[in-house]
């Protein structure tokens, strides 16, 4: 395994309520976490399909890949040294080390790695 793990993907919205009956009731996914008015988790399976906007969506309008790994700072470093582009650069919230990255054809990604309190 490379150490980085495909985990979300994340998708904007401008009306959270109706993009999560969309998911539920569409496609029978079911709401894993909800946060306000401005971000969802649902239940994709193999992956989490997450639901944003402008709010918590890390580059809002596009469609964004949330990759768990160990090293968030050397995988940003990593991103940038292919050709890739650093859209906020490592830093931590409340629950994770984050980097927001284009890479280098301009897909938007986020590595994450929870934070160990």
């Amino acid at each position: 395994m490379s150490g980085h793990e495909v985990k979300m993907i994340v998708l904007s919205t401008d009306d959270l309520d109706e993009s999560i009956k969309f998911y539920s009731e569409t496609l029978g996914m079911a709401l894993k976490f909800r946060d306000g008015a401005h971000f969802a988790a649902l239940d994709g399976g193999g992956l989490t399909l997450a639901l944003a906007t402008a709010i918590d969506h890390p580059i809002h309008g596009q469609v964004v890949v949330g990759i768990k790994t160990a090293d968030v700072d050397a995988a940003a470093k990593a991103i940038e040294e292919a050709g890739g582009g650093i859209v906020k650069g490592p830093y931590d919230d409340a629950h994770e080390r984050r980097a927001v990255v284009y890479d280098n054809k301009g897909n938007g990604l986020v590595f994450y790695s929870p934070l160990g309190r």
